[in-house]
């Protein structure tokens, strides 16, 4: 038996790398994420029953999990140089004559590649196993982030089988976030009233510094190689080594170019500087390395800085142009954003006629008025972004721009919370919204119904089979609809309805978070349903009935009564419960016991032998109480790693404290 399951787990292992690697490296899936998702869920299911059979290579270590305190210290074998910056065909050209000098009449060419935009690491392999990845620090050492890396699932945790290839080696390369992952994310954090992320490159920096795996996994990140060490085989070029590492499983760019001349060099510059926007993710210059590594070595380094390489950015985009008029445009959650429509300018490559203005108060803070001439920069984002006024040329007829109090979509009234810089519109049928919230509606996290991913949502919106998430309900009358659309046959149309009458099953909780109600989390939505344990009851709750809740602020309330007060939302709940989507909290199964029966119960940091959830689910099973802040009413606050601010007030105060072991035992006591 145990052979047969060892056989098992390892066949499955290798389908999942197989089909990550197809996926990330050749862009080529062959099968759909429910039969990949079902292929890991059978792995997570046999290693769980059969841990002496757990590998460090496995696809289920992606998930995280671990939480560390610090990260340790590593030294680079090879120190990370910085590359020298140049930022015009002059400098470029100097940076030609110092390679031909060190040269001297030895032919060389050049290798150029795509600067992304991210954070530089190492990763290291031994025995074709991933064992340790690493920050760039400060070129000699770095932080050891291996839990972290190897969530991200572009980063091969085993080494394809190549022939001849290299069992130990090192790899360099960038980790970032493409924009649209990048968007989607902000959304969604947006929408659970989270703080967003200024760029995709912060928001890569800063995640690759938490301390919780588990958190990272939940994260888009992205990788690329562009650097191949190995003790085990003699390497010869940088043009063949992206050549090997892609043939190992390592994503590298589709972008990189031989140049034979430094001619050659600039126009693959000036091509890249005019179509980095048609790119999916952000570079901010281009690379440019002598190919031989040879040569490399004869040309050396000085300082912290290659003499073989040199990094070619590329150079500010700005111009000036009048403002015609400002438009408001709605975004997928209901975010209201200025947008200036401008006096067509050519700039970075491409002629820009509209530009994005953030918001109200940016707009009165740089004194922004219709017919100034404005300052317009195009960095990485598809619409580029107005950065100033220049006032000098500020004309007799410019105008003060004052926002409307109606969505210009479907003219719901618009609002904006106290303390917030951002307008929006609450109204769910509001068309500039409709296939944002039916994703948040559709996504795991909430109704998780599978099969209705981004694609799917266009398509059923563009043709007019849906308008809001209450209509995914009624699909089922616009069969023959959807079978005459491209690439739906009788299984898959099934299939997806067989997900969404499941989504009915899943507990109000999921729901009130799928309905797209600003500030309302997982967490606030369950804290929400466990106190009005139906619709009505929460569509009835006042401002001062949610506020009276721990954990519920003004912000949290206002937005909530906000909602409901909405015809068009109420319409769509009154739809749902027709439909039978679960709109009442369900007696919990609670085995009152003594020490937990009506006990309020703290829980901060993080537990290693179970998730918050379920922290709170065996607490709730038992009579207990989770509240989300430390207050003289509490009775206990259970202390797992990494705690807060809640340790300190629960020890101020006095309050019982239980770390993991205590609460364990405490469980175990009752059970």
């Amino acid at each position: 038996m145990n052979s047969s399951i060892e056989k098992e787990i390892e066949s499955l292992r290798q389908k999942i790398l197989d089909h990550d690697y197809r996926y990330y490296i050749l862009a080529q899936p062959t099968i759909s994420d429910g039969e990949y998702d079902r292929l890991m869920h059978r792995l997570q299911e046999l290693e769980k029953h059969h841990p002496e059979l757990a590998a460090p290579d496995s696809p289920t270590q992606r998930v995280g999990g671990r939480v560390t305190k610090e990260f340790p210290t590593v030294t680079h074998a090879v120190p990370m140089l910085s590359l020298s910056n140049t930022y015009s065909e002059e400098e470029v050209r100097d940076f030609d004559r110092r390679v031909h000098d060190t040269l001297g009449a030895a032919p060389f060419h050049y290798i150029c590649e795509l600067k992304f935009d991210g954070i530089a690491i190492s990763l290291r392999y031994e025995d074709r196993i991933f064992v340790q990845g690493a920050t760039r620090g400060d070129g000699i050492q770095g932080d050891d982030i291996t839990q972290n890396l190897k969530t991200i699932r572009s980063i091969p945790l085993r080494i394809r089988p190549v022939r001849s290839a290299p069992r130990t080696l090192e790899v360099r390369g960038e980790a970032f976030m493409k924009r649209a992952d990048f968007q989607r994310m902000n959304e969604e954090r947006q929408l659970a009233g989270e703080k967003t992320f200024v760029n995709p490159r912060n928001s890569a920096a800063g995640t690759l510094k938490l301390q919780d795996s588990k958190l990272v996994a939940s994260r888009p990140l992205n990788f690329v190689s562009y650097f191949l060490r190995s003790d085990d085989m003699e390497l010869t070029g940088q043009f063949e080594n992206l050549k090997l590492l892609h043939s190992l499983g390592f994503p590298t760019s589709e972008h990189s170019q031989t140049c034979r001349s430094i001619e050659e060099v600039i126009a693959y510059w000036q091509k890249w500087e005019q179509q980095r926007d048609e790119l999916p993710y952000d570079i901010d210059g281009i690379v440019v390395k002598v190919n031989s590594l040879r040569q490399q070595e004869l040309l050396g380094a000085v300082a912290k800085s290659p003499r073989w390489a040199v990094a070619f950015k590329f150079a500010s985009r700005q111009a000036e142009t009048p403002l015609k008029a400002i438009r408001l445009q709605v975004g997928r959650l209901g975010t209201i954003t200025p947008v200036a429509e401008l006096e067509p300018v050519f700039l970075g490559g491409s002629t820009v006629s509209r530009a994005t203005l953030h918001n109200e108060e940016y707009i009165r803070e740089l004194d922004i008025r219709i017919h100034d001439i404005v300052i317009v920069e195009k960095g990485g984002d598809v619409i580029p972004k107005v950065s100033g006024v220049n006032k000098e040329k500020r004309r007799a007829g410019a105008k003060i721009f004052r926002f409307p109090d109606t969505c210009p979509e479907c003219h719901s009234k618009i609002f904006r919370f106290e303390g917030e810089a951002n307008y929006y519109c609450e109204n769910s049928d509001c068309p500039a919204q409709v296939k944002g919230r039916i994703g948040h509606f559709a996504s795991r996290g909430a109704m998780d119904i599978e099969g209705l991913g981004e694609a799917v949502i266009d398509q059923f919106v563009q043709d007019g089979l849906m308008k809001n998430c209450a209509d995914l309900y009624d699909l089922h009358d616009r069969r023959e609809n959807i079978l005459s659309l491209e690439g739906w046959g009788e299984k898959s149309v099934q299939n997806l309805f067989t997900a969404i009458e499941e989504s009915k099953t899943r507990p109000f909780s999921r729901v009130v978070y799928g309905l797209g109600i600003r500030h309302i989390g997982t967490s606030i939505a369950q804290l929400l349903v466990d106190n009005f344990i139906t619709i009505e009851q929460l569509i009835a709750a006042t401002e001062t009935d949610l506020q009276s809740l721990q954990g519920i602020g003004p912000q949290i309330a206002e937005s909530v009564v906000r909602f409901f007060a909405d015809q068009h939302n109420i319409r769509i709940v009154h739809r749902l419960k027709a439909a039978g989507v679960q709109l009442l909290e369900k007696k919990k199964h609670v085995r009152p016991s003594q020490q937990f029966s009506n006990k309020n119960f703290v829980l901060t940091g993080t537990l290693s032998s179970m998730t918050r959830d379920e922290a709170r689910q065996r607490i709730e099973s038992q009579g207990g109480k989770v509240v989300s802040s430390v207050s003289k009413n509490t009775d206990f606050v259970v202390v797992g790693a990494d705690a807060g601010s809640k340790f300190e007030k629960a020890k101020t105060l006095g309050i019982p404290l239980l770390d993991e072991q205590k609460f364990l035992n405490m469980l175990q006591n009752e059970s």
